[in-house]
């Protein structure tokens, strides 16, 4: 669905500019997963996937995101083939790396976004072949 392309094609809009202050396309129960995460599971709710995502950029300088590809699945299901790169704050490590972002969408707000780090893994949990 075009619509949920454009939704999808906002968020990255602020990301790309290194904006993550903006929420209001996540539905008040999203959730957010990390399946390579240390730490298995998910954060539900907006407030606490909000919480999350503000932990994860404050571990950055100069974090950003960027999209190379849009891919509708489905009626309600876009993946986003980017990039995101910053420098550890602690480490000084700069990070240069592929991602996958599953974003699921319901009545035009994000019920669930899935972040991927590894291509492969995000392929497979996907179903698709590239």
């Amino acid at each position: 669905m075009a619509e949920n392309v454009n939704l999808v094609r906002s968020i990255y809009a602020d990301w790309e500019r290194g904006d993550f202050t903006r929420d209001d396309w996540a539905d008040p129960e999203i959730e957010l997963a990390m399946p390579e995460a240390l730490v298995a599971g998910a954060l539900k709710g907006r407030d606490s996937s909000s919480g999350g995502w503000r932990e994860w950029l404050n571990a950055w300088k100069g974090f950003r995101a960027e999209a190379h590809e849009y891919r509708t699945l489905d009626d309600e299901r876009v993946v986003v083939f980017g990039r995101m790169s910053g420098t550890g704050r602690l480490s000084g490590t700069s990070a240069d790396t592929d991602v996958v972002n599953l974003f699921e969408i319901r009545d035009g707000r994000v019920v669930r976004l899935v972040l991927y780090a590894n291509r492969g893994r995000a392929l497979a949990d996907l179903g698709l072949t590239e």
